[in-house]
């Protein structure tokens, strides 16, 4: 692997570095991959991979009708729905349990708006660990059903996602759990940044001029500035893309900030928004997505609901990509950017789709594993009968 030489801390996020060299991204262009082909440059030590499903490697996609109907002859899709749980969120998964299995961890825990539940809980199952997870009171039912099918204990909790993270911590530091909470663990934005390696090869070992990239919590994001930063530590690219993130309308604290403005109530209200995978009203890492965009020469921008959902339709009819609103959060951001001359129509530009949605068939929702809880006794008190932690 690559040596880690040291751990720094950067606007409130840990930051790993490497003794960076070309040689630590492999020369040859393989039809197929995943993500442990950039090993070299992850916290990941000799010996084989033990995390079982095969991660990362997703198509960089032309779309050439989406190009013509936006008028974009260089818009690129990177489509991350490929991924075993639809979703970007199996990328942080997969290295936070290869990092427990080394370490011998028997259970893993993460708090979610959803997707990064479902990752969880479906990469738990297949490397035979425990998944403890936290939501919010409101999260979909269809990921409830999900969550639980996969064997995972799910504790919802009232005060709302924010306090779902902190009951999750917690409890992973009472308990000794392994913590994959986003932001929290920097094991979750190494794994993220291997999507810009992916697309500086994708794109003949060219970095895009920009990047559109839904943003909730921020490590997608942050992961992409270090992923495109470690190639130009590499020597292997000159320069990083501008990075423009989407926020909804109905849940934008990260685009007011940007832009130095108060949010009003309506703007801060994240069950107002269809994109509930990036309606989080206290992001993870927002200084340092804030530092990232600003080094980057990118910019925030909020969508309507409209846009949103506007934005699914148009990637399922125009690239044939299935996205749920939040996944689709990057093409609806796509105008607004222009409108603000942060992307121009004429440039390399690369749409995140991040998700889609996905529902759990067969049995139903298990509400033995499901509970309402505000304090760790009570999880501590749910789980006394379960053999499998």
């Amino acid at each position: 692997m690559g040596s880690v030489t040291t751990s720094v801390a950067r606007a409130g996020c840990e930051w790993l570095q490497y003794d960076y060299d070309a040689a630590l991204i492999p020369q040859d262009r393989p039809p197929s991959f995943t993500m442990w082909r950039y090993r070299g440059l992850l916290p990941v030590p000799d010996g084989p991979v033990r995390y079982p499903l095969p991660i990362g490697g997703t198509p960089l996609l032309p779309a050439p009708a989406l190009r013509q109907a936006v008028g974009m002859p260089q818009l690129w899709i990177k489509d991350e729905t490929r991924n075993p749980t639809a979703s970007n969120k199996d990328r942080a998964t997969a290295l936070v349990i290869e990092d427990g299995l080394r370490r011998g961890v028997d259970t893993i825990t993460t708090a979610s708006t959803g997707n990064a539940a479902v990752a969880t809980s479906f990469g738990a199952a297949a490397a035979g660990l425990r998944a403890v997870i936290f939501v919010s009171a409101d999260c979909q039912r269809e990921k409830l059903g999900l969550m639980t099918q996969a064997g995972a204990w799910v504790f919802q909790v009232r005060a709302g996602y924010a306090a779902a993270v902190d009951l999750s911590r917690g409890a992973a530091r009472t308990f000794g759990w392994l913590d994959r909470n986003t932001g929290a663990n920097p094991y979750t934005i190494e794994a993220k940044k291997t999507v810009a390696f992916e697309v500086w090869e994708q794109l003949g070992r060219r970095v895009p001029d920009a990047m559109v990239v839904p943003v909730g919590d921020g490590p997608t994001l942050v992961a992409l500035d270090k992923g495109f930063a470690e190639l130009v530590s590499c020597g292997l690219a000159e320069r990083r893309p501008r990075l423009i993130g989407v926020q909804a309308e109905r849940c934008q604290p990260l685009v007011r900030a940007w832009l130095g403005e108060p949010a009003g109530p309506a703007e801060l209200d994240p069950a107002a928004t269809a994109a509930d995978g990036i309606a989080v009203l206290r992001p993870a890492i927002g200084d340092a997505v804030l530092d990232a965009v600003r080094q980057s020469g990118g910019g925030m921008v909020a969508v309507t609901e409209r846009a949103l959902l506007s934005a699914v339709e148009t990637l399922a009819g125009r690239a044939g990509v299935g996205a749920e609103p939040a996944g689709a959060a990057a093409l609806a951001g796509l105008d607004r950017a222009i409108e603000r001359g942060l992307v121009d129509r004429s440039e390399a530009v690369v749409l995140l789709v991040t998700g889609r949605e996905v529902k759990a068939f067969g049995a139903p929702t298990d509400r033995a594993r499901i509970a309402v809880v505000e304090r760790l006794d009570e999880v501590e008190q749910a789980l006394a009968g379960d053999c499998s932690g």
